[in-house]
């Protein structure tokens, strides 16, 4: 079948999006959608969260504006966008998992690395893997215009995956599923090919705001409406500052992410273990003391980061969360361990670092 017949044949198009339903369970993606590329609905939503800041540090939500939001300018000729969804939750994750990552909180010295950060790093196994799908289409169908992303580039990952019936938008802006909570991840192959787009699925979050109390920061300042600024994902991980002094006691022992609005979210309780070893918890990364993370040389933390998303923050980053961590645990209990731990980095040679352990030891 030539590339050109397949266009105009809509019984072919449904056969295709069939196919690729089964190569992508193959591959270990949990779900497959397709999108049009009119997300003209969004992009006065998007442009007023701009406008109000909430993107934070993160200038290339805003260098990029509406092409963001409008997928045939990011990538001429596209006219559909194949979405996928795959499940994160490593393998041996008991039932009540929720709990029992609440509870990791309250263990003042132990650093908490959000529970997508404990295997391997997401965008590496989800694009490999998007692009094994592009190239079973490309065996199927002769070469065809195609861009693989993955939190990777200015796409409306959730917009686009709400749209084609991966689930409904959460009060908390994650994307949600009545069969997998929000425990996914997202990736897109925007394509020249036009499939027919899945259907959205309602929204079920009703009156719930679970998501909205439970958040240490109050960064879900609205429903459906996240302040980035005050999110401790973005905090620990995107912006690279000092973290604004009012919101370091509210971070606990998070040291990598935070996952509180998707462990008091009830859909949670139904997401699915991953297909794949890749997203098992390392060794090292998962309930370690601070103490012992604190002391990483540099040449250790890109050892054990290795093939890690917490990699990309550097060394640097990563000493100025533990050392909020640490003076958070002061804060609780005085702790001479802590306290000798940090006076050994009073003179770090990074500005950051020192502002940051002298803070903590103020505690």
């Amino acid at each position: 079948m030539t590339f050109h017949h397949f266009k105009g044949s809509q019984i072919d198009a449904l056969e295709l999006v069939s196919q690729i339903r089964t190569w992508a369970r193959e591959l270990g993606f949990s779900q497959i959608g397709v999108a049009g590329v009119d997300l003209s609905s969004a992009e006065a939503g998007l442009m007023a969260w701009l406008a109000q800041g909430f993107h934070g540090d993160m200038n290339y939500m805003a260098a990029h504006g509406l092409k963001r939001a409008r997928p045939a300018e990011l990538v001429p000729g596209t006219v559909s966008v194949i979405t996928a969804r795959m499940d994160y939750l490593p393998a041996g994750t008991s039932a009540d998992w929720q709990a029992l990552e609440f509870d990791r909180l309250d263990r003042p010295t132990q650093g908490i690395v959000s529970v997508y950060a404990r295997g391997r790093d997401y965008h590496k196994v989800l694009r490999a893997r998007l692009q094994k799908l592009s190239d079973r289409v490309a065996e199927h169908l002769g070469p065809f215009g195609h861009r693989v992303f993955t939190d990777s580039a200015p796409v409306l990952e959730a917009e686009l995956a709400s749209r084609s019936g991966q689930g409904w938008r959460g009060k908390h802006t994650l994307v949600l599923s009545r069969d997998a909570g929000s425990m996914f991840f997202l990736g897109e192959i925007y394509v020249d090919v036009a499939l027919p787009p899945s259907e959205p699925v309602p929204d079920h979050c009703g009156s719930c705001s679970a998501c909205i109390t439970v958040c240490p920061t109050g960064a879900i300042v609205a429903p459906y409406r996240l302040d980035a600024r005050r999110c401790i994902s973005y905090l620990t991980i995107e912006h690279a500052g000092p973290i604004p002094l009012e919101l370091r006691p509210l971070i606990g022992n998070r040291i990598y992410g935070c996952d509180d609005c998707q462990l008091a979210c009830p859909w949670n309780k139904f997401a699915q273990r991953s297909a794949l070893p890749d997203f098992d918890e390392r060794a090292g990364l998962s309930g370690a003391q601070l103490v012992t993370l604190f002391a990483w040389s540099e040449e250790e933390f890109l050892r054990y980061t290795e093939g890690s998303p917490i990699r990309r923050i550097g060394h640097e980053r990563w000493l100025r969360n533990v050392a909020v961590a640490m003076g958070n645990a002061l804060r609780r209990a005085h702790d001479p361990v802590l306290m000798s731990a940090l006076h050994a980095r009073l003179e770090d040679p990074s500005e950051l670092v020192r502002e940051h352990v002298a803070w903590a030891l103020a505690q």
